[in-house]
């Protein structure tokens, strides 16, 4: 486990040993700031830890005050090049500012910067991504290879520390899988800033997800990151989705429910994969660290997932109802969901009385 220095923003710390937080990006235009606030409501149902947001003008800063009064979550405002739009960002109440120092302005520009978020105690989030690699370090490693971002990045953290600013958090986004995983494999070396992960410009909802959970999945198994971002081409409410499945996938979500169904094959006697999705959507408000299983064949279902609090394994037109793989009782094919769901909202009720016990 990466031993990163704790940072706060706003109401949420990061990194020094603190849960992974989920972030994800309005997609709304920075004009229209009823849109961007509802979907960052959207955002925060989900399950959305940080909210970034571009503000592309000085004008759009007040963007950055109307989302601080809607939602409960850190706001971290989006800059380029323009050192005033990062102030304006500021004075509006921003809990984060991301930037790439070698690209904002003069050495003056950025201390007037990093001076204006000491002031008020926000971090700053250096981001590099294969496009903003100074030409110097291009030429020296043959291109945007994982070296050389890591290189970049760790650069502009030193233009902060030079003006005596060190609440930064380091950001090293490629769309190549592999260069962003050793890019942060080689940071996570160099300093002990927290990291924000993901992989950018992943795709759109399936290849996205595919690469974010090999690139941040691997990093996380590691003990690297401390926030995450799945970036697609799509809602971002399936972003916060697809991170908290990541995380609940290798154990670092401890507030959300991990759902194991079967693949399905000729024992199956029920239509098993349209229930499995509608449990899986169901389990998107459940907010325990319940284990459930869905599961096609009454023979082997239960003892296949024994380890799991409640599941469902089908019969020929019916279910039977599992907890720990002790079966409670059988019930119809049209009944299943139902039914299952009627026991983990006994397992929700019996959480919320007794915490981790509850699930015993």
């Amino acid at each position: 486990m990466r031993d990163s220095r704790r940072i706060q923003m706003g109401n949420l710390f990061i990194g020094g040993g603190e849960p992974i937080a989920v972030q994800s990006m309005l997609s709304v235009r920075a004009d229209d700031i009823e849109g961007n606030v509802l979907q960052a409501k959207r955002l925060v149902d989900a399950g959305c830890d940080i909210i970034r947001v571009a503000v592309p003008k000085k004008e759009n800063a007040v963007l950055v005050s109307a989302l601080r009064m809607a939602v409960n979550c850190p706001i971290v405002a989006d800059i380029h090049f323009d050192s005033k739009i990062a102030l304006e960002a500021i004075a509006a109440g921003a809990d984060k500012i991301r930037i790439n120092p070698g690209n904002i302005g003069s050495p003056e520009r950025i201390k007037e910067v990093a001076d204006a978020c000491r002031l008020k105690g926000i971090p700053i989030r250096v981001g590099v991504n294969s496009g903003s690699v100074e030409k110097e370090l291009l030429a020296k490693y043959g291109g945007p290879t994982a070296m050389a971002l890591a290189e970049s990045a760790v650069n502009n953290a030193k233009i902060l520390e030079k003006f005596d600013f060190e609440d930064i958090v380091i950001s090293i986004k490629s769309s190549d899988v592999r260069t962003m995983y050793d890019s942060c494999m080689l940071v996570s070396d160099m300093c002990d800033y927290p990291l924000h992960l993901g992989v950018t410009e992943a795709g759109t909802e399936r290849m996205g997800m595919i690469s974010s959970a090999a690139g941040t999945g691997g990093l996380l198994l590691a003990g690297i990151g401390d926030t995450i971002r799945v970036s697609l081409t799509d809602d971002p409410v399936k972003e916060v989705y697809a991170a908290r499945d990541i995380l609940a996938a290798i154990g670092l979500d401890a507030s959300r429910p991990k759902l194991v169904s079967c693949p399905t094959c000729g024992r199956t006697q029920i239509d098993l994969i349209p229930i499995a999705r509608e449990v899986e959507e169901r389990l998107r408000s459940i907010r325990i660290p319940i284990k459930v299983a869905v599961m096609g064949c009454a023979v082997n279902g239960p003892g296949e997932a024994k380890e799991a609090d409640v599941g469902v394994a089908g019969g020929n037109g019916e279910g039977l109802i599992f907890r720990k793989g002790e079966i409670v009782r059988k019930v119809s094919e049209d009944r299943i969901i139902d039914e299952l769901f009627a026991e983990i909202d006994s397992i929700v009720k019996n959480f919320e009385r007794n915490g981790k016990n509850g699930l015993q």
